[in-house]
């Protein structure tokens, strides 16, 4: 019998290789990754899916910026829905027709220590002028010397997959389901109980292992541009990391192996899973079926 596997797509299978994501590219790109998925699921396995939405939500707030005067500016939470709907109608298109989409909120908490120092760059760099202006709308800008002015919000961590059901009751039914693409819309309850939106980014990764738990996943893939997770990167020491345990993975990030921009949430996303018994694997689409098997990627769990 095949895996239940949670692919988490990396925002590389949504753009073209040098990073621009026009509507075009971000087709080719889907498609070429889809290959991968559907010869997976040939092979009997049942695959979940997730995605970023980096470069799409930049271009949404792109078009948010440019249009300040005329247009009220939508929320981050309302980027994020829209986002998870585009890139999953660019999926269903390249899966066929058992495939199915379910936007996704996943619940924060406004106590989270993120909210009070908000970090996670979005969208581009512009000049300080233009930053002054939309901390008017109650954005918070930072400075990136030598690069510009650059919108910063919070990133706090996914607490539950509110729509996890809706997505089970789907692969149940032998759907391929695309789910919480981009973290999910960030929500969190109000006093009385109520669900309110919230101006946050979910980190991808963190997120996917919420969903792969969720979902009752025994694999989780973190997908990437790269065979495998690489231990002194950019040195004359580099090393692919193949099969490898917890305590190992989590000697390698403690002494500074994985770039916190990078690969670090792909190995934190990893060690997660497969702390509470599932096996995770960093490996790029090309080399998906091989990791499923063990024969290619870092695998860390059982």
């Amino acid at each position: 019998m095949g895996e239940r596997v949670l692919i988490a797509l990396g925002g590389n299978a949504m753009t073209a290789p040098d990073g621009s994501a026009s509507p075009l590219d971000q087709r080719r790109a889907v498609e070429r990754a889809m290959t991968h998925v559907a010869a997976l699921i040939s092979q009997g396995h049942q695959v979940v899916l997730t995605h970023g939405n980096g470069p799409q939500v930049g271009n949404l707030l792109l078009k948010n910026q440019l249009a300040a005067e005329v247009v009220p500016p939508v929320p981050l939470d309302w980027c994020g829905a829209q986002t998870q709907a585009t890139v999953g109608v660019l999926i269903l298109n390249a899966l066929g027709d058992r495939a199915a989409v379910v936007v996704t909120r996943t619940l924060v908490d406004l106590a989270d220590p993120a909210f009070a120092d908000p970090v996670k760059p979005i969208g581009r760099y512009f000049s300080e002028a233009e930053a002054r202006r939309f901390e008017q709308l109650g954005q918070t800008w930072r400075a990136f010397p030598g690069k510009g002015f650059r919108r910063v919000v919070a990133s706090p961590e996914p607490l539950e997959i509110l729509d996890a059901p809706a997505a089970i009751a789907l692969m149940e039914a032998g759907y391929t389901v695309v789910a919480a693409g981009g973290g999910g819309v960030p929500v969190a309850r109000r006093a009385d109980g109520s669900l309110t939106g919230v101006e946050a980014v979910i980190d991808k990764d963190a997120a996917a292992v919420v969903l792969a738990d969720a979902v009752r996943a025994t694999v989780l893939v973190v997908a990437t541009d790269v065979p495998a997770a690489v231990a002194g990167y950019g040195t004359g020491q580099a090393r692919p990391i193949g099969r490898t345990t917890v305590a190992e993975l989590r000697e390698l990030q403690a002494a500074g192996h994985f770039a916190s921009g990078s690969m670090g949430p792909k190995v934190q996303a990893a060690l997660r899973f497969a702390e509470g018994g599932g096996r995770a694997v960093i490996t790029s689409l090309e080399h998906l079926g091989d990791a499923i098997g063990g024969g290619a990627g870092t695998v860390v769990g059982r």
